[in-house]
């Protein structure tokens, strides 16, 4: 059986989609650890709602925020990079699974909300 080097294969239309979503949810939840300590109960604070349910979190993440930094930015970096480079739909193989137009905004959504949390949680310390 002879393969077409010149389409990609179905997985590997899949990959792509599934690393940008898991990239930009990792580089989301470390985000919101470094900037639960400091910046994010002063944002919350000053629209009116209780951040008391974020001391059990700043605790335990308080120590390592450079560390939660660093992987923030580059798991967000990463995830913008590989949703950016995606390859169009039409070079994907015929029947490939493909990423609806939802999912695709939903990763840019939560980009765009890492990157808040980040620049949060850099600024307040």
């Amino acid at each position: 059986m002879q393969t077409n080097p010149t389409k990609p294969s179905p997985t590997a239309c899949a990959v792509r989609d599934t690393g940008a979503t898991l990239l930009t949810l990792s580089g989301l939840a470390a985000a919101f650890g470094a900037a639960s300590c400091c910046g994010l109960p002063f944002l919350l604070a000053t629209i009116g709602v209780s951040s008391v349910w974020l001391v059990g979190i700043a605790t335990l993440a308080a120590p390592h925020r450079p560390l939660l930094l660093a992987v923030a930015a580059a798991c967000l970096v990463a995830g913008a990079v590989l949703l950016w480079r995606r390859q169009p739909a039409i070079a994907c193989a015929t029947g490939a699974v493909r990423s609806k137009p939802a999912v695709r905004g939903m990763t840019l959504i939560g980009l765009v909300a890492g990157l808040a949390l980040l620049t949060i949680g850099y600024l307040y310390a």
